[in-house]
């Protein structure tokens, strides 16, 4: 019924999917371009469309009261970024106890444009041994794609190409440059 609201919520805006996900399987999602208040407002009605529970990663000031037990109960779990936390390894375990994980976060790590991604995304995939899917927010389309799925291979390099070049065609909210990636810099 949720599922039905939300379908109905992105046809209000004029927004569709492109591309398809397989919800019988664990993934992170690399969601971007990351630009505005408005990703996280279209990730979540576009996961509602999808019916499929995905969780999220979000700053720690978003679970404090009032609102709080809202992102809590959307999935949502708080990363304080002043701290050096062990993300990765807590990440994993969530995907060795629950078999169809699955898990979105932003690569930029916040709205500003960024010269270097963050790439716990990729070492989580890496180490939990599941499927990276590229989701683009694409603003200028109106539209959600769903990537075709990233494998962590033994070159990195090459994998972070290949997400780098899908984002280079989507078009943000507020476009910004997708930075370029180098593994040894």
């Amino acid at each position: 019924m949720l599922s039905l609201f939300f379908k109905s919520l992105m046809k209000l805006l004029g927004w569709r999917f492109e591309g398809q996900i397989n919800p019988d399987t664990a993934f992170i999602m690399a969601v971007g371009p990351h630009t505005s208040n408005w990703d996280f407002v279209m990730g979540i009605i576009g996961r509602g469309a999808l019916d499929t529970k995905i969780h999220f990663l979000g700053k720690h000031q978003l679970f404090i009261p009032p609102w709080g037990w809202l992102f809590k109960a959307m999935g949502g779990s708080p990363v304080d970024r002043r701290k050096h936390n062990n993300l990765v390894d807590a990440a994993v375990q969530l995907y060795q106890q629950h078999p169809n994980y699955k898990l979105a976060l932003a690569p930029e790590g916040t709205r500003s444009a960024v010269k270097r991604w963050k790439t716990g995304f990729y070492h989580i995939a890496k180490k939990a041994d599941v499927d990276i899917i590229p989701v683009g927010l694409d603003f200028g389309k109106k539209c959600i794609v769903l990537g075709e799925p990233v494998r962590p291979s033994d070159d990195m390099q090459a994998d972070m190409d290949q997400l780098l070049q899908f984002f280079r065609q989507i078009k943000g909210r507020h476009p910004k440059v997708i930075p370029d990636y180098r593994v040894n810099e």
